[in-house]
């Protein structure tokens, strides 16, 4: 991964928890989050490998299909 590749996946990552963090106590629902990305491009895998990686280092948590802020 090049420097500009990491930047711009730190900037993704940034902008999903920003964007969980404003739906507050509702959670923000994965489906809704990956359709929006996916319009950008970003594969299933993607979506999932960038969650997974959010929740294990405690930026966000998931129930059932919705994500919260840490």
């Amino acid at each position: 991964m090049t420097p500009e590749q990491a930047q711009a996946l730190r900037q993704i990552a940034d902008a999903i928890v920003q964007t969980v963090q404003e739906s507050g106590s509702v959670g923000a629902p994965g489906g809704v989050m990956y359709a929006a990305l996916m319009a950008h491009g970003c594969t299933l895998n993607q979506f999932e490998q960038i969650m997974g990686v959010l929740v294990r280092v405690g930026k966000l948590t998931k129930r059932g299909d919705c994500y919260f802020a840490a």
